[in-house]
């Protein structure tokens, strides 16, 4: 057979089964078809295969056997958060004892949580052009309406819980062609750190060279999806598991693998490229794909995996959490929780040391019920006498307390961030003070959050410039507050040319982002700090459009959240009382000239207008008719300049006070 026959075959083979690819892959496919001698073959060859997947798999061997111990670690303290951990503990002697588990560790780890919520993050994306700034604002309110859309605040609170819990909160954010009808959609997930692997030793997951993601998935189910799984089902890859009450079978689901990889090109591009196999068969790989064997699964490169450590470890990009720290004590309060226990059930059950010779009837001594014990003999006190146990003495407690006191110090619960108080604390701004300075651990843990969620952000709008191909319609709140339908496809996301310098055209730029994280649920102290910062500003006339330059010198020196647009619309109303200004006194001129001509007092009337507009102005925002209330002590409550949250909280313990208030 020579080679335009073998190249006629080739063809016309690819033609009846579809899999002839345009030109400008079909070439090389026919130029390796006549080296390799080959009479048919594919279109593209398989890149991954059987034994790519075998060593994929020994890697994934490795990468486990470095992550045992955090695997461990992980299982133990889910068992701790549910306060289960005495599991793990082989004591002959509580066998068939109590084991009191007290919810120190929970309380600490649940507020934690409860101050997470409360600082749910809300994106706010900068240009870093001027071209692109009505592509920014679009993203500030778009990006809301997509993470709403993925259900992201399940995503955040169950993150954190894991965060919390085994010291790393990982999230993933990928793109699902099977959402929206088949549209496709970004998805966000809160990933499993037990069934996720990495190189060990590596400090940024993106420096690994490969990602491996477990799941369990149902065997029939699998074969239903993929045929090529047929006979081939089954458990032979294991996987580390919680510790649960209940019994979960799993013998009935296979482990499949999610392997992400890195690859070089030749010309230095690093791309990232997906396989998922299962029991070593191969069910999808983007290499084998021909759109993406040369592009990679995401064009952003990175792994689409975010991780949120809360306490960092060198050399891993895991860190350990508040239950690794609190273990220790927790487990000296259950401790003597437990002897405490005993001590005080044995003191309160009355217990005899009785003689053989006593000659006492046992059962009816045991019997409560019984009104008369009878006894054979004379009964002394060699013979038979009460047993004594001794009390719980009062530095045994106190020793207690303060290991108690010591978990909650190292967790930095401490009462007063709960709301509680220690006793003579009763000022209103002594307690938010103690409050503010006691959420410091809350807010670097927060801090750390927001990092990680400003990579996610990054994530979504590169997926967004990769996949939104087709316009799509976002419903967002407008400036005014009202509802506004909003069109966006990544056209805005696309770069753009660079313009001419001295005639030559300058490379496409693409439009590239800041982004800032605020809080879009504040804690109700927070928003009352909020309020009271706006009226306080009010009451010193900082909105008053004739002392505007005056109130931008005073909010140069003020720091607060949201300052930027209130030194905007100040800025603007100054500016429109300048002009307001200027246009009242070319009317009075105006209005003088008029009464020259027709001998009319217009001017008389202009100028009373302007003077009681101006007057108007200057009125709004002063804090002369502020009123003042004498309190006990004869000192001023509601006096401007005092401080507004300690003082609302004196006038309303006055008024409740106060029996002849209406």
């Amino acid at each position: 057979m020579d080679g335009e026959e073998l190249l006629q075959r080739i063809a016309q083979q690819a033609k009846e089964n579809e899999l002839l690819q345009p030109p400008a892959g079909g070439s090389s496919l026919i130029e390796g078809a006549l080296e390799d001698g080959a009479e048919t073959g594919l279109p593209m060859a398989q890149v991954i295969g059987e034994e790519e997947v075998r060593k994929a798999n020994d890697i994934l061997h490795k990468y486990k056997a470095g992550k045992a111990q955090l695997d461990k670690r992980i299982v133990d303290n889910e068992l701790w958060f549910r306060m289960g951990h005495w599991k793990n503990y082989e004591n002959k002697m509580m066998q068939g004892k109590p084991k009191p588990s007290s919810g120190w560790l929970f309380n600490s780890i649940a507020n934690k949580h409860a101050d997470a919520m409360d600082n749910y993050p809300e994106p706010n994306v900068l240009p870093r052009a001027q071209d692109d700034e009505e592509t920014a604002r679009a993203l500030s309110k778009i990006l809301p309406t997509v993470l709403e859309q993925c259900d992201y605040e399940t995503v955040y609170s169950d993150t954190w819980w894991r965060k919390l819990k085994t010291g790393t909160g990982v999230k993933g954010v990928f793109w699902d062609p099977a959402l929206r009808g088949g549209l496709g959609g970004i998805s966000i997930k809160s990933m499993n750190l037990l069934m996720l692997y990495w190189e060990p030793g590596v400090e940024d997951v993106q420096d690994s060279p490969n990602l491996f993601s477990l799941s369990l998935e149902n065997n029939d189910r699998l074969e239903s999806i993929y045929p090529q799984m047929a006979g081939h089902t089954g458990g032979s890859l294991d996987t580390a598991k919680y510790i649960h009450d209940d019994s979960i079978d799993t013998s009935d689901k296979s482990v499949v693998v999610d392997w992400y990889y890195k690859k070089a090109l030749p010309g230095g591009q690093t791309v990232l490229h997906y396989c998922k196999y299962c029991n070593g068969v191969v069910l999808y790989a983007s290499e084998n794909d021909p759109s993406l064997a040369d592009r990679g699964l995401y064009d952003h490169g990175q792994y689409p995996l975010v991780f949120d450590p809360l306490f960092r470890e060198e050399d891993s990009p895991a860190g350990f959490g508040y239950i690794d720290v609190m273990k220790d004590t927790q487990t000296a309060i259950d401790e003597m929780n437990h002897a405490m226990d005993e001590n005080v059930k044995l003191a309160a059950k009355a217990r005899y040391v009785l003689s053989d010779t006593a000659g006492v009837n046992e059962e009816e001594l045991a019997d409560f019920s019984k009104d008369i014990v009878h006894v054979a003999g004379r009964l002394n006190d060699d013979s038979f006498r009460p047993l004594q146990v001794a009390g719980l003495a009062g530095n045994l407690i106190t020793y207690r307390d303060d290991r108690v006191s010591e978990l909650k110090e190292i967790s930095g619960n401490r009462d007063v961030s709960q709301g509680g108080t220690t006793s003579g604390l009763t000022a209103a701004s002594a307690i938010a003070a103690l409050q503010e300075a006691g959420s410091k651990l809350s807010r670097d843990m927060l801090k750390s959050a927001y990092r990680a969620f400003t990579k996610e952000c990054y994530l979504v709008i590169e997926l967004m410039r990769q996949f939104y191909d087709e316009e799509r319609i976002y419903r967002i709140t407008g400036e005014g507050g009202g509802t506004e339908y909003v069109p966006f496809s990544n056209a805005q996301l696309q770069p753009k040319p660079g313009g001419m310098v001295g005639g030559v055209q300058l490379g496409d730029r693409e439009p590239v982002f800041d982004i800032t994280v605020t809080a879009a649920k504040k804690s109700t102290f927070s928003r009352l700090s909020q309020n009271e910062t706006a009226k306080e500003c009010y009451q010193m006339g900082l909105f008053n459009p004739a002392n505007a330059d005056a109130a931008l010198a005073v909010l140069d020196m003020m720091d607060f959240e949201g300052i930027e647009k209130v030194r905007q619309r100040v800025s603007q109303n100054g500016t429109l009382y300048q002009q307001l200004q200027q246009m009242a006194q070319q009317m009075q001129k105006m209005a003088a000239i008029i009464d020259q001509q027709n001998g009319t007092n217009v001017s008389a009337a202009a100028g009373a207008a302007a003077q009681a507009a101006a007057g108007g102005q200057a009125a709004g925002g002063s804090a002369d008719n502020v009123k003042s209330t004498l309190n006990g002590l004869g000192g001023v409550v509601g006096q401007s300049g005092s401080n507004s949250m300690a003082t609302q909280a004196a006038k309303r313990a006055m008024d409740v006070n106060n029996p002849n208030k209406e």
